[in-house]
């Protein structure tokens, strides 16, 4: 079934929202003033997911997306939105979620920090690989399928990851077993240090390490091969961590391990930090918990500021690298390689905190939140990258005894519906 609608906003997901004889519909790669022709995709009872066949008058707003495969590529959604337009929908999005979800006053939310580059802002990506018919292919995924869109630059990746890229495009065409390549992930550091990591499914993978060595070590790339698994990670030239230096003035310098976590955005991950930093104020003897802390991103800024920090994560390397971190700038503070529902339920059991920080990953915290409450720590700093699980989190706190006193989007991914933020939380027991 097809029809007609004219956008009235901007949906959380990053489709186009207009309504249909009171139904909502939601059509992706449109954006508000747009009057659109669909094709319903999936007829729900309250709304309808469409597929947009054609923009019949453009809205004011629109753009002309530089990307040549926007709206192919899965992986940006609002490249046809100016930027300014972008962080004012994304405020407002997270806004929503505030005032109609949690029923919070919307003098909480601070305005949303905007990032200072809207293109080539990304430190890492991973282009998905196959051998066709026509030739080897190299970019990304179509939105919700596994075919690959051929990609010879991407204009939100750093400009040293599209030459990389262009690298690898023209070496791996004559590699041994190009059909046996899924995927090749790129990286920079903030000292602009390039790592790949060529996944191979070969049963043995050193023609393809031996082929690649002599050509990464001419450009100046550290190159890994995995064959499944994390572990499987095996060291083909120049191995070593990669680094960020997460504060404004370069202070402090942390590694964190090739095809480790780390944000993609570094600029705005100074940002990030300084914000975390600003709401948790003096911490000079302070006794801090930071939840999911990888490398060290928040503990040891914190730590440096005098706080006593106990780090937890579940992910052996990354408290390898926070360990080591703490180590190499002089820093004292605790790391616990444990899952943090289990590290609250038994380990921490009855410690006090005066402060926890958490940076969970997309799926959130959920499991975490009953330990959390038995901590009764006086203030909480919850990062999030995804409002939805965020707001399903902060419920129980809020039942429970806390309250918001403040809250702010940061983005971290310009052209995309991706939003990163930091909610402010105190207890009024």
């Amino acid at each position: 079934m097809e029809g007609q609608v004219r956008i009235e906003a901007l949906a959380f997901g990053g489709s186009g929202l207009g309504r249909v004889d009171g139904k909502v519909v939601f059509v992706p790669g449109a954006v508000p003033g747009d009057e659109v022709r669909y094709r319903v995709v999936r007829d729900k009872k309250h709304f309808v997911e469409a597929e947009l066949l054609a923009v019949l008058r453009p809205s004011a707003e629109r753009r002309e997306a530089p990307c040549p495969v926007f709206g192919q590529c899965g992986g940006c959604q609002w490249q046809q939105l100016p930027y300014a337009r972008q962080v004012f929908w994304k405020e407002r999005i997270f806004a929503d979620f505030f005032t109609r979800q949690l029923g919070l006053a919307p003098d909480v939310l601070a305005p949303l920090l905007p990032a200072p580059a809207e293109w080539g802002y990304r430190s890492r990506a991973q282009f998905k690989c196959r051998q066709t018919a026509d030739g080897f292919v190299m970019g990304f995924y179509r939105g919700g399928s596994h075919f690959v869109i051929d990609v010879a630059q991407c204009p939100i990746a750093a400009p040293v990851i599209n030459q990389a890229l262009a690298l690898f495009r023209r070496w791996l065409p004559a590699a041994p077993g190009p059909r046996e390549i899924p995927q090749v992930d790129l990286a920079v550091d903030d000292e602009g240090r390039v790592a790949a990591i060529v996944h191979c499914l070969a049963p043995d993978i050193r023609p393809l390490a031996d082929y690649l060595a002599p050509l990464v070590a001419a450009a100046g790339i550290s190159l890994y091969v995995q064959s499944g698994r994390k572990s499987t990670l095996r060291a083909v030239h120049d191995p070593g961590d990669l680094h960020i230096q997460p504060l404004a003035d370069r202070s402090l310098r942390l590694a964190y391990a090739v095809g480790g976590f780390a944000q993609v955005n570094l600029e705005q991950n100074r940002r990030l930090v300084a914000e975390v930093l600003s709401a948790a104020g003096p911490v000079d003897g302070l006794r801090i918990l930071d939840l999911y802390c990888g490398m060290g991103n928040f503990s040891l800024p914190l730590a440096q500021g005098g706080a006593q920090v106990v780090g937890v994560e579940d992910f052996p390397p990354a408290i390898e690298r926070a360990r080591g971190n703490a180590q190499a700038n002089g820093l004292g503070a605790a790391f616990w390689c444990r899952p943090v529902a289990q590290a609250l339920a038994n380990e921490l059991a009855g410690e006090h905190f005066d402060l926890v920080v958490l940076d969970p990953p997309r799926e959130g915290a959920k499991d975490a939140m009953t330990a959390l409450l038995h901590q009764r720590p006086r203030r909480i700093l919850y990062v999030s990258c995804d409002p939805a699980t965020l707001v399903r989190d902060l419920k129980p706190l809020i039942h429970k005894g806390y309250r918001v006193t403040g809250a702010r989007g940061i983005d971290l991914f310009p052209q995309t519906f991706h939003l990163e933020s930091l909610t402010c939380l105190e207890a009024q027991f």
